[in-house]
C-alpha cells in the first residue's frame, strides 16, 4: 500500500506509539496515509481504539515476525 509518511515506533511501549502517531498525523494533510511500524503487542487494540476515537481511518493492520504494521488515513 502506498503511504505519504512513515513512523518507526519499534521498541516503544504504550502509550508512546499512539502519542507519536497523533503528533505525526497533526503534521499531515487530510487524506494522507501514515504507515506505522510497532513492536508492542498491545498496539493492535490501541490503534483500533485510536482510530475510532479520532475519526482517522485505520486502513489495515498486520503482523509479521513480531512487528505490527498499521496504515492510517488522516481524516
Amino acid at each position: 500500500m502506498e503511504f505519504n509518511k512513515e513512523l518507526d515506533a519499534r521498541g516503544l511501549n504504550c502509550p508512546l506509539p499512539i502519542l507519536r502517531t497523533k503528533k505525526t498525523l497533526n503534521e499531515m494533510a487530510s487524506g494522507e496515509i501514515l504507515r506505522v511500524v510497532a513492536t508492542d503487542p498491545g498496539s493492535v487494540k490501541d490503534f483500533a481504539a485510536f482510530a475510532k476515537q479520532t475519526g482517522n481511518e485505520l486502513l489495515s493492520s498486520s503482523e509479521s515476525g513480531g512487528e505490527f504494521t498499521f496504515y492510517i488515513k488522516k481524516k
